[in-house]
């Protein structure tokens, strides 16, 4: 992983890579999708590992998710680039659940 960047580990299993620059009234808000997330899937047994969002910022307004979803041994990826941070984080995470259907 590239030294610029800086890593928040929530919990054993969720990485928020790049987030240092997020108000902190919207990572609240981050915090609680993402923990929503996970804890459905920890809830559904489904072997769930680990999962890591990568923010990037582009075009100024615009940001760009990157999520990995560690499951039973299986990796997957999804990007997603929006104007509104929740709306992306949210299809991310929704694109990564509809990969293990």
């Amino acid at each position: 992983m590239d030294n610029n960047m800086e890593t928040i580990d929530l919990g054993d299993s969720i990485k928020l890579i790049d987030f240092k620059n997020i108000d902190r009234d919207k990572f609240i808000v981050v915090k609680k999708i993402v923990g929503n997330f996970v804890k459905k899937l920890q809830d559904s047994n489904s072997g769930f590992e680990n999962l890591s969002l990568h923010l990037k910022t582009v075009h100024n307004n615009e940001y760009e998710i990157i999520g990995r979803l560690s499951m039973k041994g299986s990796q997957y990826s999804s990007g997603v680039i929006n104007y509104n941070l929740f709306y992306a984080i949210n299809e991310v995470l929704k694109k990564l659940e509809s990969e293990l259907h």
